[in-house]
């Protein structure tokens, strides 16, 4: 097949584009990107957009994360529009675009996609997210020091601090009542894992919380008040104070090496390294720390984030909240091990860091599974048999 991607910088876009190269496909790289534009621009995408369809013939369009401009060109001009999106929460699936007959949407969160089929979308399809077992073996067995243990404890990803907190600039213009609500909330569902109820009370408080921090939604977007404020706000706030949390937690007594792009954050016996590039240097950190944390983002339901499908495929040992999809493709304690508290949490670091041949053994078991049946390669696969 002839393959149109739209290009942008992401994560998994030069380990897409290789697998669909190996599989035998041939790609069309658009040379623009909507990254960046307003929906001025829209006349010029559309005219370079035409002539690609009209030079190149594409089969299908795909791009990593899913546009609504993207999906209302290509059902104007009668064209697939596949996409696949590693990112969750995401605001633009709450497009009136979804429903387009164009779309063939992935989602790697099982619980989001049923909720759209119950919904009676039919275009949002489940897949989960993959790992480039081949490129991330090369990059660990070239590294310095390959073979050997650099970190105990490692945790790569976000404080969701780096720009300021929404929650925080939210509630300083909020009257007393809403800020003791919303903080009786963040409390409440601290204390839950697995199940996010936010979204579901902020009634009593939504339109002072409109007010404060207004809601801004792209042309087309259909979300409610109630999830951007739970997912945007409120969630993301929960997940900043759950990995300080976890994280000075663990540093009590154990060293914590951080790697994020929130520079200014500091703690006692956590050493902040700063952000990573995602394919030279991510896969080293998985692979040389003894225990790789995957704390997920709250409000990714129970879907498998990229983080621990990389860190199993890197060869490093997982230690990550539950998630109910990991039950469908790995077993706990064979090919990673999740925690259910705090006080797990703690128990299991302890526990495998003095278990050197377990923990190895757990390790290649997640890493062995990850290569023989969830790389890039057998997710294109998925992907264009369901295009059939």
């Amino acid at each position: 097949m002839k393959i149109l991607i739209i290009e942008w910088s992401s994560c998994a876009r030069d380990d897409v584009e290789d697998a669909f190269v190996q599989e035998g496909h041939s790609l069309v790289r658009a040379p623009f990107s909507i990254e960046g534009k307003t929906y001025d621009d829209l006349p010029e995408i559309e005219r370079q957009f035409a002539a690609l369809l009209a030079g190149e013939a594409p089969d299908f369009v795909f791009t990593v994360n899913y546009y609504p401009a993207i999906s209302n060109l290509c059902n104007k001009y009668g064209i697939r529009y596949v996409s696949w999106i590693y990112d969750s929460p995401y605001r633009r699936l709450f497009s009136q675009s979804v429903v387009n007959p164009c779309n063939v949407i992935y989602v790697f969160d099982k619980q989001l996609y049923l909720e759209c089929h119950n919904a009676g979308i039919s275009t949002v399809h489940y897949l989960p997210l993959a790992s480039n077992v081949e490129r991330v073996d090369a990059v660990t067995a070239n590294a310095p020091g390959a073979g050997s243990y650099k970190q105990d404890v490692s945790f790569v990803g976000s404080l969701y601090l780096e720009n300021g907190s929404a929650f925080i600039q939210m509630k300083e213009a909020l009257p007393e009542y809403a800020k003791g609500y919303l903080d009786a909330l963040v409390a409440s569902q601290m204390k839950i894992q697995g199940y996010n109820f936010i979204e579901e009370v902020l009634g009593p408080v939504i339109e002072d919380m409109s007010k404060a921090y207004p809601l801004v939604r792209e042309p087309g977007g259909i979300e409610s008040r109630e999830y951007y404020y739970s997912q945007y706000v409120i969630n993301e706030w929960i997940t900043a104070i759950d990995r300080i949390d976890l994280l000075e937690s663990i540093a009590q007594n154990r060293k914590v090496d951080l790697f994020t792009q929130c520079k200014e954050y500091t703690s006692p016996n956590i050493m902040n390294h700063g952000i990573v590039d995602y394919y030279t240097e991510m896969p080293v950190i998985f692979s040389q720390s003894r225990i790789n944390l995957n704390i997920t983002r709250r409000g990714i339901q129970s879907g498998i984030p990229l983080r621990a499908i990389d860190i199993m495929g890197s060869g490093g040992f997982l230690l990550s909240n539950f998630q109910a999809d990991f039950l469908d493709y790995f077993v706990p304690g064979e090919d990673f091990v999740y925690y259910d508290s705090k006080k797990d949490l703690l128990r299991k670091v302890d526990y495998y860091l003095s278990h050197e041949a377990e923990r190895q053994a757990i390790a290649k078991n997640g890493h062995d599974k990850v290569a023989a049946a969830h790389t890039y390669r057998h997710r294109v696969r998925e992907m264009l048999d369901g295009l059939c």
